[in-house]
């Protein structure tokens, strides 16, 4: 049961955050013509960011907590539970990415 729980929420999470980068605008170009990110200081929510893109932090933030609780499982279900841990990561870094294309 538990194996299906924490499968589910991995497939979940990546299933929303491919839709949602699929769905999402490109950066504007800056007058190079090369899109420039925004620069984030530090990985933590800010209150002006958060306030842009309030989606994407609640989704950031979901993740972690879900990464928290596939970390501290009892079992590994058989090798699954590291790669949904590694997945959730790369996940995590892909939001955090968008955000520096605001």
């Amino acid at each position: 049961m538990k194996l299906r729980v924490i499968g589910l929420l991995a497939v979940a999470a990546l299933v929303f955050v491919l839709a949602f980068s699929a769905a999402a605008p490109a950066a504007p170009n800056g007058p190079t013509g090369i899109a420039t990110p925004t620069a984030i200081t530090h990985p933590a929510v800010t209150t002006a960011a958060a306030a842009d893109h309030p989606e994407i932090h609640e989704a950031i933030q979901s993740l972690r907590r879900a990464r928290e609780h596939m970390a501290h499982a009892k079992h590994d279900f058989g090798g699954h539970r590291e790669e949904a841990v590694r997945a959730t990561d790369e996940a995590i870094r892909q939001l955090e990415i968008c955000l520096r294309y605001d």
